[in-house]
């Protein structure tokens, strides 16, 4: 067997197929896009060179800009609204002695829902007459806080962020909850012995213990949300009026509403860049805290 492990083509063996279909299926798509980034093409007739034009066109459209604005809310959200309560909630599941295996079934279930099934879900739930949130308001004698929650400019692209983070809690809830549970027993015990028990034990012992953990989550969350298309497109299709329009939406219909895929493919590269930005930013920044906190 060791000899069979020093042996260079075994790793080959394994390494060659995975990263034959890592080429096939995402090298060459992106040098694809890249290539058509720079053409006038309508996915039919013979692709012609345009140079910049279509970057040009991407950097002057207002349409653009509301989709590109809403991903970056998108990211804002995800960051400093969905991860903090996915933080407390595990934080409280965590210090459950009783059925904690029946909440944390509880809380994963929507991550196994097809974002298809979650979406529709969601619809029934924000639907103006017969949804479940303006039934409860109008029980509530709240009728004046009813909406109709994917037709308005206002609260269409809210709702769409809150189904979202509902389908993806449990992911993430159930991964912190395996690095709070590996944390030693000896350091919380003696943590206790030192007064820090509650909220002062998560803070100064438990986070900063599966800090890596977290900053994993949130790096998951955040290019998550830069390829935010299926949720929005089954939700609201970009409307009412563009107003819950993101990059990825506003992609699909260059391409396939208005068979503009030279167009789209600019966008699509736009929206590879503006990702790897974003995630190196957020570990130029993990790194620069975690440097001045040792």
């Amino acid at each position: 067997m060791n000899k069979v492990l020093r042996n260079p083509w075994a790793y080959a063996l394994f390494v060659i197929p995975a990263l034959l279909m890592y080429i096939a299926i995402y090298i060459l798509p992106l040098l694809s896009s890249l290539q058509h980034s720079f053409t006038n093409w309508n996915g039919i007739n013979e692709a012609t060179f345009n140079g910049l034009d279509n970057f040009k066109k991407a950097f002057t459209d207002d349409k653009f800009w509301i989709a590109f604005k809403n991903n970056i809310i998108f990211v804002l959200f995800s960051a400093f609204v969905q991860i903090p309560l996915i933080i407390f909630i595990s934080m409280v599941i965590s210090g459950v002695t009783k059925n904690l295996n029946f909440y944390k079934t509880t809380v994963f279930l929507p991550s196994i829902l097809s974002t298809a099934v979650v979406g529709t879900l969601w619809q029934f739930i924000y639907h103006p007459d017969v949804g479940l949130i303006n039934q409860l308001l109008r029980a509530c004698g709240l009728e004046s806080w009813t909406h109709a929650w994917l037709g308005e400019e206002t609260t269409a692209f809210l709702s769409i962020l809150i189904t979202n983070s509902w389908q993806w809690f449990g992911f993430y809830i159930v991964l912190l909850l395996a690095a709070i549970f590996s944390v030693p027993k000896e350091l919380l015990e003696a943590a206790e012995m030192d007064g820090a028990i509650g909220f002062k034990r998560s803070w100064f012992i438990t986070i900063p213990i599966i800090r890596p953990v977290i900053l994993v989550i949130m790096l998951l969350a955040i290019t998550g949300a830069m390829n935010s298309l299926d949720i929005v497109l089954i939700m609201t299709y970009g409307e009412p009026f563009g107003s819950s329009e993101v990059m990825g939406t506003y992609l699909y219909k260059q391409a396939y509403k208005f068979n503009d895929f030279g167009y789209a493919s600019a966008i699509s590269i736009i929206i590879f860049a503006f990702t790897v930005l974003v995630t190196v930013i957020f570990q130029w920044i993990a790194k620069r805290t975690e440097e001045v906190e040792h």
